[in-house]
């Protein structure tokens, strides 16, 4: 077989489908029928969700699940989750339910700015360059007027530019860094596009500009380009309440001493990368999760948030607690730029209805939403390490996938949760539930069989 092809991507999607299934598939019209029935009987709605990206041949489905009872600055949501590990909805429904009673949650978008780069090379004084910026700036700005009119009418546009003299690091490296308002859209192409006119006008200004001499005219573009670490885009997300009012936990544990525990379970993930890695990703398992859900970039929040959680150089927990003078407060800092105009959040149909079940959101009601549930997430598996243990909760969520794995009937599977109800769940526990009840299965079979003889 030939496994290497030119022209794939002129193709039809069948015809893309059939050549993949023929070359690197065993059973190829088996596999053929099977990436085929996923494609989504709607041709329009397929059409648009084959435009997303390159190459499609199939769909690939994740779960579209809901967390109820959020409560976020006064008002009720039921939150969108779209992912595939278990437990998380369950943990994120389960602390919205916590806090439902004592407050719930607050949010406070801090600030919403975005940033982007012109990297260049320049070589020559860089007191002329900077002597000459202020000129530059009012030219950079009028050169974009078409491109930002309709965002400065929303409100929007460019909010500041500066030069960075980088040469320090590497020599005639130079740097035009802009902040941004996007309003409700994510804003990649609105920046880059600014970016890109940036660039073409710094270097014609500097060409015809009689401050700059001989080699001094020349700029070497090096690149223009967003920045998906963005500090100022900023939300705050946080819970309180009387210690007392946080109630016990089992029979062993007070309310006072699972404040305690708690804070001290995240002052670790302050001290120890090791934990804050763990103790982080359990927050984007809620950020990721309703971000999916609404069509934005999980890579670039997911990036963005890691690179603040080691701003001050060592890799530490996004999340804060508290308690003082009697009040427990547990908090979250979190950059997040999003959008909920424009890029996929009004293609995508089922991106669309989440944003319509949230009550059809602005950028900056959805950024409070979004951080509430990685609060959420957090305070779940915190509480329940600091209590009963990660892996009874989870384990018990887990079951269906064993019981699947298994291959376990529907009557199985009804049984074995019920079986499971009061006891620790492991694979090898199932199996071999599994097989006994089985064989008991068997056992009863050829009885009747014998007794109708």
């Amino acid at each position: 077989m030939k496994k290497s092809i030119s022209g794939f991507s002129k193709m039809s999607k069948r015809k893309k489908l059939r050549w993949i299934v023929e070359n690197f598939f065993k059973d190829p019209e088996s596999v053929m029928r099977e990436l085929s029935g996923y494609w989504l009987s709607n041709e329009k709605e397929q059409r648009i969700l084959d435009g997303f990206s390159e190459n499609t041949i199939s769909n690939f489905y994740l779960p579209f699940g809901v967390a109820p009872n959020f409560i976020v600055n006064g008002k009720t949501y039921a939150v969108p989750m779209v992912i595939e590990e278990s437990s998380v909805v369950a943990a994120a429904s389960a602390a919205a339910k916590f806090w439902m009673n004592r407050g719930g949650f607050n949010a406070e978008v801090i600030s919403t700015k975005k940033v982007g780069q012109v990297h260049f090379s320049w070589h020559g004084n860089p007191e002329t360059l900077k002597t000459a910026f202020p000129e530059i700036k009012k030219v950079l700005i009028e050169a974009t007027t078409g491109i930002t009119k309709n965002m400065e009418n929303r409100g929007g546009g460019i909010a500041e530019i500066i030069l960075k003299d980088m040469t320090e690091h590497d020599k005639g490296y130079f740097q035009l860094m802009a902040t941004f308002e996007t309003c409700d859209s994510m804003g990649a192409n609105f920046i880059n596009s600014i970016l890109e006119a940036f660039a073409a006008t710094l270097v014609e200004f500097v060409k015809e500009d009689d401050r700059f001499i001989g080699r001094e005219k020349e700029v070497d573009i090096i690149m223009s380009i967003l920045s998906n670490y963005t500090p100022e885009c900023l939300v705050r997300t946080w819970v309180e309440c009387p210690v007392a009012d946080l109630g016990t936990f089992g029979k062993d544990m007070s309310s006072e001493q699972f404040a305690d525990k708690f804070c001290r379970a995240v002052k670790i993930a302050h001290i120890d990368p090791y934990r804050a890695t763990t103790h982080n990703k359990g927050i984007f398992n809620g950020i990721d999760a309703v971000v999916l859900a609404t069509a934005n970039d999980f890579r670039a929040i997911e990036a963005c948030g890691h690179t603040y959680a080691a701003k001050d150089g060592q890799y530490r927990s996004l999340t804060h607690c508290k308690v003082e003078n009697g009040i427990f407060k547990f908090w979250l800092d979190l950059p997040l730029a999003i959008g909920t105009v424009g890029g996929l959040t009004k293609l995508h149909p089922i991106a669309r209805r989440s944003l319509e079940l949230l009550g059809n959101p602005n950028a900056e009601e959805l950024m409070g939403i979004i951080a509430a549930t990685g609060l959420a997430q957090n305070f779940a598996a915190i509480r329940s390490l600091v209590t009963t243990g990660i892996q009874k909760g989870h384990m018990k969520m887990h079951l269906l996938n064993i019981l699947n794995h298994q291959g376990a009937s529907e009557t199985e599977i009804k049984n074995a949760v019920e079986h499971f109800n009061d006891k620790t769940v492991s694979v090898s526990g199932v199996r071999d539930y599994l097989t006994a009840t089985r064989e008991q299965t068997d056992k009863d079979s050829s009885t009747l069989s014998l007794k109708a003889e």
